[in-house]
């Protein structure tokens, strides 16, 4: 089952975030799917939930690509360390598009059970994310900036 479940990653990353192909998601998740990320909303349950975050980063970055860096699967579990790009262009939570590009990484642990997503834990780098948008300072440069003050 290993292989079959680092597919069904491929295919999320891939299909759903990167091309934007929605209802595919309703194929990988499970309806009992429940999502763990302290850094996104919190939209609920199953495949919807997994389209409403795709598509919360979607509108704001829509050309959102993640490449898959490491896929380690044991058992019913998969490890995907990947990284992320894109140009803010959209609404992102009420930050207005900024035509700033990102890049970050981040980690994805999902659990399976008859090929489906039932549960998954992210840790990506939300901090990096609002720096480079420069809707947050970046510490060395406000360091900087307060002992100019001084």
């Amino acid at each position: 089952m290993s292989d079959a479940n680092k597919n069904v990653v491929r295919r999320l990353f891939d299909e759903v975030w990167t091309k934007g192909n929605l209802p595919v998601a309703d194929q990988l998740f499970a309806h009992i799917y429940t999502h763990h990320d302290s850094s996104t909303p919190d939209f609920g349950r199953g495949p919807e939930s997994e389209k409403l975050r795709a598509t919360l980063y979607r509108t704001a970055f829509p050309d959102l690509r993640l490449t898959i860096e490491d896929l380690i699967a044991e058992g019913e579990t998969v490890m995907a360390r990947w990284s992320c790009r894109g140009t803010h262009k959209g609404d992102l939570s009420g930050i207005a598009p900024t035509g700033k590009p990102f890049t970050i990484s981040g980690i994805s642990i999902a659990r399976f059970a008859s090929g489906k997503m039932v549960e998954g834990w992210v840790n990506w780098d939300g901090l990096g994310l609002m720096q480079q948008l420069g809707v947050v300072p970046e510490l060395a440069k406000a360091k900087v900036a307060v002992a100019a003050t001084r």
